[in-house]
C-alpha cells in the first residue's frame, strides 16, 4: 500500500498553524496599550503631556500602568496591604480617586473600593483588551488607567473597583 505524499511535512504543518496564529492576534495586540495614548492625545482630559513629557514623569512601571494600560502583578503593592486613614490620588496628576474609608480587602491582591472618592473622581470606558468587554476606570483628570470595575463588590455599590497600587499614591491624613 503506497501513503499518498502529503505537501506539509509534521513540522512545517506546526510552523504554518503557528505563523497563522500569530499573523490572526497581531490586529488585537496593536490596539493594545494604545488606546490611553489615543484617548488622552485628542485633548479630552484636563491634565494633558506629551508621551516624553508622560515618560520623564512617571516610574516604567507607573507609565506601563497609566500609559500603556498594563496590569501590575497581584500582590505586589503595598497600597492593597494600606489601613491609615488617607486619599489615593492619582500617581499621574495628584486627582484625588479614593478614600481609605471607601477601601476593603477583597482578597484579590490589588486595592480594591467600592466606590471613588466623588462623582467626578474616575471615568469608565469598555475595555476588550481580553477577549470580552470590561468595564476600565481611568483618572478623570488625565485618563490614566486605573484598573477595572467589577459587580462583584459590598454593599451599598455592588461594585469592586480592582486598582493597580502603581497608578496610585497614598496621602495619609
Amino acid at each position: 500500500m503506497r501513503v499518498p505524499i502529503m505537501p506539509f511535512n509534521v513540522s512545517n504543518r506546526r510552523s504554518f498553524l503557528a505563523t497563522s496564529g500569530i499573523v490572526a492576534v497581531l490586529p488585537f495586540l496593536g490596539g493594545c496599550g494604545s488606546r490611553v495614548q489615543a484617548r488622552t492625545a485628542s485633548g479630552n482630559f484636563r491634565v494633558t503631556r506629551t508621551e516624553a513629557e508622560w515618560r520623564s514623569k512617571l516610574t516604567r512601571s507607573e507609565y506601563y500602568v497609566l500609559r500603556d494600560a498594563g496590569t501590575e502583578r497581584a500582590f505586589s503593592s503595598p497600597l492593597d496591604n494600606e489601613k491609615r486613614i488617607g486619599t489615593f490620588v492619582c500617581a499621574g496628576c495628584n486627582n484625588k480617586l479614593y478614600a481609605s474609608e471607601h477601601k476593603y480587602d477583597s482578597g484579590t491582591g490589588w486595592p480594591s473600593f467600592w466606590q471613588p472618592i466623588d462623582d467626578g473622581a474616575v471615568g469608565r470606558s469598555v475595555d476588550y483588551k481580553i477577549g470580552f468587554p470590561r468595564t476600565e476606570v481611568h483618572c478623570a483628570d488625565c485618563g490614566g488607567h486605573l484598573g477595572h470595575i467589577f459587580g462583584d463588590g459590598p454593599r451599598p455599590t455592588g461594585e469592586r473597583h480592582c486598582i493597580n497600587g502603581v497608578a496610585m499614591d497614598f496621602v495619609p491624613a
